[in-house]
């Protein structure tokens, strides 16, 4: 649960630094490089696996908690959607902010991230999901069933010639009871982020 909520704090940050800037900052080259986060999205995640490997090797982190939480601190699909949040929201307001005395930072955490907590709470939700089934990086990166994520530990029950199916699905039930519960506390952040990104 820990990678999960180190994963979710930091992805979060990270996009909503990037996604604020492709939404709102012109420098050189933006569409370029949006149109590079787009493209990472379009690609299947499996090519990514054996470059990601290489460099949680060469980093020394293989079976580790790190390796887990590092490759899903930047998330192309959170810079997209938090950037389509952020361009919904009134210039007027980073006008107003700006006459107000207010430096770029200030207009980012203090007026424009208040504002986007029902995009960044559905963004949360999503990246916990995605962290939580995560079945195929932890079997390749990790050894050991302690510094495994509980859907990769219920993969490790699946025997070649016999399964214990009933503490099988035993695990398999107590592993959505997590992700049932943090939906239902953030229900209605959720839905309305999403409807409002999908409005846009």
């Amino acid at each position: 649960m820990a990678v999960i909520v180190v994963r979710v704090i930091v992805s979060i940050f990270f996009a909503a630094m990037a996604a604020y800037a492709f939404a709102r900052l012109k420098f050189p080259g933006r569409d370029v490089l949006f149109m590079l986060v787009l493209l990472q999205m379009m690609v299947p995640s499996q090519i990514f696996v054996i470059p990601q490997y290489l460099i949680a090797h060469k980093l020394g982190i293989l079976n580790s908690i790190s390796a887990l939480v590092l490759p899903g601190i930047v998330t192309a699909f959170g810079t997209f959607l938090l950037r389509q949040f952020f361009m919904g929201l009134p210039v007027e307001l980073e006008e107003a902010a700006i006459i107000g005395g207010a430096n770029q930072w200030q207009i980012f955490t203090q007026v424009m991230l208040p504002l986007a907590r029902s995009g960044m709470i559905s963004l949360s939700i999503f990246t916990a999901l995605f962290a939580w089934k995560e079945l195929m990086w932890p079997l390749i990166v990790n050894t050991d069933l302690d510094k495994m994520p509980l859907s990769a530990g219920l993969a490790q029950l699946i025997g070649q010639f016999n399964t214990n199916y009933p503490v099988l699905m035993a695990g398999s039930v107590l592993a959505i009871i997590p992700m049932v519960v943090i939906f239902m506390i953030f229900q209605k952040q959720f839905i309305s982020g999403v409807a409002l990104n999908g409005g846009k």
